[in-house]
């Protein structure tokens, strides 16, 4: 609560003096104005009622029992709370000398006894009005003060967050044309008529940004590749690129993976989520293996492909998403549009420009380019000059049917890099499975019969020797893959080449 006395009526006055007329005067005339009014006999008790009534004006005889009225006012204006009160004396003393000490101590004017009433009110009013006005001017430079802050911190933070927002820009233009040039049509690698039309079809997708695409082919044909490529060299080049793969969506969670959720809409939605078709909104939405997407889910992506809304599980309103879907899949979609288990109307909004990917086996002459793009891509990998292949090593390549398309000859590649120890890839180091089709993941005969008992029976106490044989089993489990066999072990793929090259023949048939 604020120490100043409250009361309905008039501003406050202190009335200092030890001559009890003077202040039955006073008193008498400033009253029915609608004054209040505090008296004090003496300097102390002055300071004390000033200090606590914080009054608007003070009336000060000079002389007072303890301390004239010049202390009394140097005392007053030296406290914070009563520094910006006006004080006017009042003494039978008109003197020069004394007027001049009263302005000195801090006075605003001067009164002489014998008090004239009329000149009390008038010039009381006066020094009150001048004192609320420059009260008033106080709190305004003081509001003025403030907003001006609050307006500078206000600039100095849309200053901070444009510089942010510029740096951000400049970072996602670096990352949009390094991801361009990762996914470009550079990315592709091939000079068959078949991949010279995918290359012509790309270039005419990237200029068409709102045109759906369903992309065919065998596993490992690189429909992502393809996906990827339209999106980066288009204007959704700077949207976000999100990847889905439709098996890999449980069916009890696919509606609110793709469209989003409100809190409360089901047991464990403890918060709003996002959808993928929302986390895509100015990018595209690329949905892998698109033929196994449950039937009661093809209903709800046909509408929003239709109307390009999307409703959240739980919500009641719709949300606009600019989207364009790739999808991609291995399956024959028109014998499952025959059988009913694929939609023929979604067919048709998922196809709108259809890419069909040939598989390997198909295109033959791109083989021993992909071979040396993928034998220079892990060369700059492992940090090494990228070797030649010997011609007998790229005609057992060239002439192996690859049921795993490009990406079985990619792994076949990187296992012959390996073995080779950075010198020319001869015939010995190709490892080629007997038959591609019942096993797409390339393995030699050492690896793929390798059994879990035989490498684990006994796990060594040595840890090189340990390490060692984990990474044999890796390999085992991944048929060679090293990429997968480094995300089972949760270690970078160069530290399985690197265990490796210090086998001397890079190999790991001795590692026990």
């Amino acid at each position: 609560m604020n120490d100043r006395l409250q009361q309905p009526d008039g501003e406050l006055i202190l009335i200092v003096d030890d001559t009890p007329a003077n202040l039955d005067l006073l008193t008498s005339t400033l009253e029915p104005r609608g004054y209040r009014i505090l008296a004090a006999p003496s300097g102390e008790m002055a300071l004390m009622v000033a200090a606590r009534a914080k009054p608007d004006l003070v009336l000060l005889d000079v002389m007072l029992p303890d301390m004239d009225g010049y202390e009394t006012c140097r005392r007053l204006h030296a406290d914070p709370a009563t520094r910006e009160t006006p004080v006017l004396f009042i003494s039978a003393r008109n003197e020069t000398n004394s007027l001049v000490e009263a302005f000195q101590a801090g006075g605003l004017d001067y009164i002489t006894k014998p008090i004239d009433p009329e000149e009390v009110v008038i010039r009381v009013e006066s020094h009150l009005r001048v004192s609320r006005l420059a009260r008033q001017l106080r709190e305004k430079n003081s509001e003025l003060t403030v907003a001006i802050d609050q307006l500078r911190a206000e600039i100095d933070r849309r200053q901070k967050a444009e510089s942010a927002l510029r740096v951000a820009d400049e970072q996602l233009s670096t990352i949009s044309e390094q991801e361009a040039e990762k996914w470009g049509i550079k990315a592709f690698v091939g000079g068959s008529q078949t991949i010279n039309k995918i290359i012509q079809d790309v270039r005419r997708l990237q200029n068409f940004s709102s045109v759906n695409v369903l992309i065919t082919g065998e596993s490992g044909t690189g429909k992502e590749l393809v996906a990827r490529a339209i999106h980066f060299g288009s204007g959704r080049a700077k949207g976000p690129f999100i990847a889905v793969n439709c098996v890999a969506i449980p069916s009890e969670l696919a509606e609110s993976m793709l469209f989003g959720h409100v809190r409360g809409a089901f047991t464990g939605a403890a918060m709003d989520r996002k959808g993928y078709f929302e986390l895509a909104h100015g990018g595209t939405l690329f949905l892998d293996e698109i033929g196994d997407m449950p039937a009661a889910l093809q209903a709800k992506l046909l509408r929003v492909l239709e109307d390009g809304k999307v409703t959240p599980l739980g919500a009641t309103r719709e949300r606009n998403v600019d989207v364009r879907v790739v999808a991609a899949t291995n399956a024959n979609l028109e014998s499952q549009i025959s059988n009913g288990s694929f939609r023929q109307d979604l067919f048709f909004r998922l196809a709108q420009f259809p890419v069909r990917l040939p598989p390997l086996r198909d295109r033959p002459d791109d083989i021993p380019l992909l071979a040396n793009h993928f034998l220079h891509l892990f060369a700059a990998e492992m940090g090494i000059s990228t070797p030649t292949i010997d011609p007998r090593a790229m005609q057992l390549v060239t002439r192996h049917a690859f049921a795993g398309n490009v990406r079985e000859l990619k792994n076949v590649i990187e296992r012959a890099l390996i073995e080779s120890g950075g010198g020319v890839v001869e015939a010995r180091h190709i490892h080629l499975t007997a038959s591609s089709a019942a096993n797409p993941v390339f393995a030699t005969p050492e690896i793929a019969t390798t059994t879990h008992s035989n490498l684990m029976n006994e796990l060594p106490l040595n840890i090189e020797a340990a390490e060692n044989l984990l990474i044999k089993r890796a390999l085992a489990e991944t048929g060679g893959n090293i990429a997968e066999a480094a995300r089972l072990l949760g270690i970078n793929r160069t530290r399985i080449y690197r265990k490796l090259g210090e086998q001397g023949t890079l190999s790991l048939g001795s590692a026990e």
